[in-house]
């Protein structure tokens, strides 16, 4: 029976290692929204943790069945801060502009607490996870000479000032049971929090309403926190004493239509509204523990943005004028791991992550204020036991720049010959925690 299940373990870990090598072309982009994982340990593994239960956070986060894998009750607290460095530039020949300018975005603190208890006497395992899931921020000033920041018709070619956020926080209540000595199913409700705010309101009409026969977008940023709600699913499998195998499903949040307090040309109050899911996603991971003092973990993930409202609603303009999406194709992820524990009291960690493109050449103008390109994902941690129930940890990322670009947009016009609209991003990213076990 074990050579069996040892069998069925390899044969899991080669097809895992298969699929991931296979979606690993060479021009590799960022997952798009969703942050690839939660709290300093989970980061410091790259987010791979479908099948490797190392904290509460990350365990509740990509699969509700593996905190019973977890070896004791625990409770995570931390937060990162997270740097962009973004660029845009364009070109414009027809009117004799070109520039570039560097965005201001700021740090976004992302914020994580997470908590599970087990009971030895019982095959039940209970948690609650609080934590950002994910964003985005820009904050490009106007610009005289960078076309795309000009100011809006009769005065420019462009939008004007361009500033977006989007931030996505999640509770994650979870119940996981362990059906036999190697199985484990999890399940969880969850619910969603967003906030979305993009200036100028390009999904909005553009309006004439000063009679100038020019039509511009309005300003915006006048939202609240939306609510949104889904579901997730997972299965934890020992295959063997040292391999592990893990698979969650992550239903799509499905977000009650955004709002935004706008006005017109001339200051009369307009609402815009959008709508916009957070994707489906789908998590398969491996993880070996059979060398002593090391763990080797990898997952492979699904987001499903093609068919998510919003990210997936193609690119381009409606007869309004008003942008209809962000034309994002769905994407995988590949996410790798290592645990090292170098003293009873000192683990060190690495990672990477690679990914698929959600964004083409031609949804380039579109994403000007949602650039999520990063290409490569490194990442290093650290947990220190402060004492024998309460962990220090530490993380440190860095996402590798990348661009993209494509030509300028105009409703009515379509891609506009000649020009062209280029971001470049990088990203890094530093967090810590405290773990309580009991």
């Amino acid at each position: 029976m074990e050579k069996r299940e040892l069998a069925v373990a390899r044969r899991a870990v080669i097809a895992t290692l298969w699929l991931g090598l296979s979606l690993l072309p060479g021009a590799l982009r960022a997952q798009g929204v969703a942050l690839s994982g939660v709290g300093p340990v989970n980061r410091g593994m790259s987010g791979a943790s479908t099948a490797a239960p190392i904290d509460a956070a990350g365990a509740l986060l990509w699969n509700p069945a593996s905190i019973s894998g977890l070896r004791r009750s625990e409770a995570n607290f931390g937060i990162e801060l997270l740097l962009p460095t973004e660029q845009l530039s364009s070109r414009f020949p027809a009117f004799g502009l070109e520039g570039a300018t560097s965005g201001e975005p700021g740090v976004s603190p992302i914020p994580e607490a997470a908590f599970v208890h087990k009971n030895e006497d019982s095959p039940w395992a209970y948690g609650l996870g609080i934590f950002g899931i994910g964003g985005f921020q820009t904050n490009y000033p106007a610009s005289l000479t960078n076309p795309v920041l000009t100011p809006q018709p009769p005065n420019g070619v462009g939008l004007g000032r361009v500033s977006s956020m989007a931030e996505y926080y999640q509770i994650v209540p979870t119940v996981a049971a362990t059906l036999t000595d190697r199985l484990s199913v999890g399940f969880a409700p969850t619910l969603t929090l967003a906030r979305l705010d993009v200036n100028p309101v390009v999904l909005a009409a553009p309006n004439d309403a000063n009679g100038d026969t020019s039509f511009t977008y309005p300003t915006g940023d006048g939202t609240r926190y939306h609510f949104g709600g889904g579901f997730q699913l997972g299965l934890y499998y020992l295959a063997s004493d040292v391999w592990q195998v893990g698979l969650c499903f992550k239903s799509p949040q499905w977000f009650e239509e955004f709002r935004s307090n706008t006005t017109d040309e001339l200051g009369r109050p307009v609402v815009s509204t959008a709508r916009f899911d957070y994707p489906m996603i789908v998590s398969l991971g491996t993880s070996y523990t059979g060398i002593e003092n090391w763990l080797i973990a990898c997952d492979v993930r699904y987001f499903d943005y093609a068919n998510a409202d919003g990210f997936g609603s193609p690119a381009g303009f409606d007869a309004t004028g008003a942008v209809t999406g962000l034309g994002w194709d769905s994407v995988f992820s590949v996410h790798t791991g290592v645990q090292y524990r170098a003293t009873d009291r000192l683990s060190l960690r690495t990672g990477y992550q690679y990914n698929t493109n959600p964004i083409g050449s031609e949804e380039a103008f579109f994403n000007v204020a949602s650039p999520l390109i990063i290409q490569h994902v490194a990442s290093i941690g650290f947990s220190y036991h402060l004492t024998p129930d309460v962990i220090f940890s530490a993380a440190y990322l860095h996402g590798f720049e990348n661009e993209v670009s494509g030509p300028i947009h105009a409703p009515g016009l379509g891609a506009i010959p000649g020009t062209s609209a280029t971001s470049t991003v990088s990203a890094d990213g530093l967090g810590a925690g405290l773990t309580i076990r009991y």
